[in-house]
Parts: structure tokens; sequence; C-alpha cells
């Protein structure tokens, strides 16, 4: 529960630092003292969106810290999963906002994003405020009061897997039904393609080795005529290169013995000679191959003519990818072939899980129902006490067309405060008195199935007064005592005298501004803050008196 908490620049407030003690306490000050600033820097705590104009004129940034003892609520899991440092005597979370719009989150002096503070916060502190009671409008609201009090949280969860899953495989089949479509409006196109490409019969290496032999027979006789005039260079039978090479070789022979370095050049000659004899040998069978054949350079140019078109229709500048292409195409309608199959197979699932949807979604409905009437009758005891003794709450339970994400049931609040009254939605037949009362008891039920720490009430008697707040102060009292925290936020005597602990939210106006104060009263003190809410400004005996019959003082 909040131990502590510590405000510094922030709207009016200059330096806070006020403690908080166990069970249920009381906030009291004049309106526009400063206790809505001070929720304010709560919600900073809570993840809420900072907003720099909150930050003290003059200064750079605010700080706001709340120190908790977590020790009895189970909240390690928490920390251990977002490796954090877990004490659970000393909890601190703090939120420093700059001037330059900087914010930076801290929880145990460790990095914490907003989202974690959020959830953190969530499991800490619950502030009520009056604008929440238009939640009580909202059926989401209602179905988490509902799900809070079934006990149904892993019922819930095991339905949100199923739901989904269901959700999943139902956008898969839409998708692949959609582009099934798609694909089958397209089959013929693909098929076509797919049949030329195949006619093409294409090979990975194909168009260089055509581009190649069309140069070569494009220019056969050229080539003949070249290899020719070379053959008779090398190999003719006089003044050829091998014939000069080889008499070069008997010259040299002669002066071997008479001259040492002639052999070694008659054995190099020896290596030329045999290299030029084999090419020689190459280059003549190389002319007779030569052959200019009109019938093939026809055949080669009509291929590279469809290789290129094909390339030109399909944007490709080589004939691997053409064939890549091709398998493409081939996967393509193999897919078609096997959009039937496919479909049925996620059709088949789908099925199977809206069956898994619909048998989890009754054990859900089976723990509402129950729950619905539990709160009938707490409700009743709870309000008929309140001043409204001829209440009827009721919780209707619908069956909802499809399932949602919080299964198959529509729930609706209906509620009259009047004898034989219509029950209607409670929102739209409420007065705003009589929702404080409703939002107060269906908190009262929930502060006793989920053990939150601390529960703020930001004005929760509104539209009440007398003995009915007395009352409402009374059960306020009873969820301070269940090993919980509730602060209340008021302005009504008969429920500030009832609060254990009692604080003041107070103005001084100083030679440097206005700032904004909280501190704990003393005994004495309690009795003239009372006694001035009884009778305002001009104390007078009798609201001293009235005031100390409030506090049970003698």
């Amino acid at each position: 529960m909040l131990q502590s908490i510590y405000i510094q620049n922030y709207a009016l407030i200059d330096t806070l630092d006020i403690s908080f003690t166990p069970g249920f306490s009381v906030i009291t000050g004049e309106t526009g003292a400063g206790k809505s600033i001070i929720l304010g820097a709560i919600g900073l705590l809570l993840g809420q969106r900072a907003d720099i104009k909150a930050i003290k004129k003059g200064a750079n940034k605010c700080i706001v810290e709340a120190r908790f003892n977590i020790s009895t609520y189970q909240m390690e899991p928490f920390f251990v999963e977002n490796d954090m440092e877990y004490d659970p005597e000393e909890c601190i979370i703090r939120r420093e906002l700059y001037a330059s719009g900087k914010s930076r989150a801290f929880i145990n002096d460790t990095p914490a994003s907003l989202v974690q503070m959020k959830e953190l916060g969530e499991k800490l502190i619950d502030v009520h405020s009056q604008h929440q009671n238009l939640l009580l409008n909202h059926e989401e609201f209602q179905m988490n009061v509902l799900d809070i009090l079934a006990h149904d949280e892993q019922e819930l969860i095991s339905y949100k897997s199923l739901y989904a899953k269901y959700k999943s495989i139902c956008k898969q089949l839409a998708d692949f039904i959609a582009q099934a479509e798609k694909s089958r409006q397209n089959e013929d196109y693909i098929r076509f393609q797919l049949e030329q490409l195949n006619e093409a019969e294409l090979r990975e290496g194909e168009q260089t080795e055509l581009e190649q032999e069309a140069e070569t027979l494009s220019h056969a006789e050229d080539i003949k005529a070249g290899l020719y005039k070379v053959d008779q260079i090398m190999s003719s039978d006089e003044g050829s290169l091998l014939s000069a090479t080889k008499e070069c070789m008997q010259t040299l022979q002669n002066i071997a013995k008479v001259y040492a370095p002639a052999q070694e050049w008659i054995n190099r000659l020896d290596s030329c000679y045999i290299e030029l004899k084999d090419l020689s040998h190459d280059i003549a069978g190389a002319q007779e191959e030569i052959e200019f054949n009109p019938n093939r350079l026809d055949f080669v140019n009509e291929r590279l003519n469809l290789i290129y078109s094909l390339q030109q229709k399909h944007r490709m500048q080589t004939i691997e990818e053409l064939i890549a292409l091709t398998n493409d195409y081939r996967e393509q309608l193999n897919a078609i072939t096997s959009f039937d199959d496919r479909i049925a197979q996620l059709t088949a699932q789908k099925d199977t899980l809206y069956n898994k949807v619909l048998e989890q979604a009754k054990v859900l409905t089976g723990l509402r129902v129950q729950a619905g009437k539990d709160i009938e009758k707490q409700m009743q005891s709870l309000l008929v006490p309140l001043g409204m003794p001829n209440v009827r709450f009721m919780v209707e339970l619908t069956p909802r067309k499809e399932p949602d994400s919080k299964g198959m049931d529509c729930v609706t609040f209906l509620f009259s405060a009047n004898k034989n009254g219509t029950l209607q939605n409670v929102a739209s037949v409420a007065s705003g008195g009589e929702i404080a009362r409703v939002m107060l008891s269906l908190k009262a039920m929930i502060a006793g199935a989920v053990k939150l720490p601390t529960i703020i009430f930001d004005e929760i008697d509104t539209g009440v007064s007398g003995s009915i707040a007395e009352k409402m102060a009374l059960i306020m009292e009873k969820m301070g005592n269940q090993n919980r925290q509730v602060i209340s936020i008021t302005h009504l005597p008969q429920i500030a005298a009832k609060g254990i602990t009692h604080y003041k939210v107070y103005k001084e106006d100083t030679d440097t501004g206005t700032n904004s104060h909280i501190r704990r009263l003393t005994n004495e003190e309690r009795v003239k803050e009372i006694a001035n809410m009884l009778s305002g400004a001009t104390l007078t005996d009798a609201a001293l008196n009235n005031a100390k019959v409030l506090l049970g003082y003698k």
C-alpha cells in the first residue's frame, strides 16, 4: 500500500512530502486548494500522458515519487518478468518531467517504460474519479466487473487463446480464398505464358552459345580465308614457319660442337617447332570444319529472335531469368490446383476451433450467470442501507450472434430505485447520487475479489448527504479494514469523520506565488476542520459539538 508520496515543482506544488497510513483515510480542503493537483501527480505514476504545462513556473523539471509496501500482494512475478529488483518492503516509483518535454520513469531506480509503469501502477492503485461514473454505461466496464466477481480469469485466458487462434485461421482462410480467386482469374494467362515458355525449351548458357555461333556462321568466308592464309604461312612447302624453324635448328646444330650456347637454343627451337606443328594441324583441321551454312544460320537467328522476344515480353535480361520465370509460373499453377485442398483444410481447422470457442464460451457463461446472481444479492444488501429501500438491481446476460473477444455474452446492468419501476440500463435511469452509490457498492465488491493495495475515491459522495453519506463512509471504512488502504477525497463531514487518518489540502500565498500543501491533522484540528465543513468559515459551538459527536470524541 501507499506509504508516502513526494512531489516537487508540479503545478501549484513547490515541495510536498507526505506519509500515508493503512486503513481508511480522508482528504479534505476547499475547492481549488489542490486536491485534483495531487491526483494529477499520482496519475503520472500510473503512466498517464505528461504535460509540460504541469511543471511549476520557473522550474526546469518536476518530480513525483511514491513508496509502496507490497509484501502481502504477490507481485514478484512482475519484477522477475521485467528484470527489475524486487523489494517487497519498499517499492519506489518515480516520474520525472522536464521542461524540454522529455519524460523519464523509474521503478526501484531502474529505468522503466510507461507501459511497465502503467502495468505496475494498475496493480498498486485504483483511482476512482467522478468521470469514471460514466463508465457504468459501457458494456466493457460491466463485463469486466462481472468477470472479476466471477473469478473466471483462467477460463477467460483459455477462451481468449482459442479465440485468437480462431480469428487467425479465419484471416488465413479469407486471405487464401482471395488469393485463390485472384489466381484463378489469372490461371488462363499463367497457363498460356507457361506453355509458350515450355515450348521454347530454354536451357542455361544457350543464349551465349548461339550468339557466338551466329557470329561464326555470319563470317564463315572471312574466317576460312584467314585460316587458309595462316596455314599457308605456317606449313607451305617453301618459306613456311615450320621450314624456317627447322632450317634454323640445323644451322645451330652445325656450330653446337664449337659454340656451347647453341645447344640451348636448339632445344628451345625444338619446343617451338613441336608447338607450331601441332598448331598447324589444328588450323588445317579448322579450315575443313568452317563452311558457310545458311540453313544453320537461319536456325540460329530464329532461335535467338525467339529468346530476344521472350526477354523483351517479360522484361528479362538473361535466359536464366526466363527459366526462373518458367519455374515460378509452374509453381503458381501447381498452387492453383492445390487451393481447393488447402481451403478445405483451413475450413476444417476453422470449424474445429469455432466449436472449441463455443464450448469455452459456455463455461464463461455459466460462471457469469452464477456471478450475476451473486452480484444481484450483494447489490441489494449494499444499496438498501444506502437509502434505496425499493432498489432492484439485475445483471442481464443475452447471447451474441457470434463470439467476440470476451465470449458469447452481452451484459447489461439493469436498475430501478422505485417500487414497481421498470428495470432499465443503470446509467440511463439512475441519478447522480444513485450512480455514486452503485459505483461505490461495485467497487466494494471488486475490492473484496481483487487484492488491490490502494483505492482512492475522488468525491464518490457526489449527490448524497446526511445519513447516506455516513453509510457510504462505513462501507469505505470496512474496505479499509481488509488489509487495504482506502483514501477518500470528500467535502462531506459525515465521511471525513470516519477516517482513521485525516489530511487537509490548502493553499498558501507567498511573495513568490501561490503554493498548495497537504498535512495530517491532529485530533483538535480535525474537530475544527469538520466543524468548518458543517457551518462554514464561522465556527459555532454547535458546529464544534456536532463535529465531536461525528468523530466520537467525548
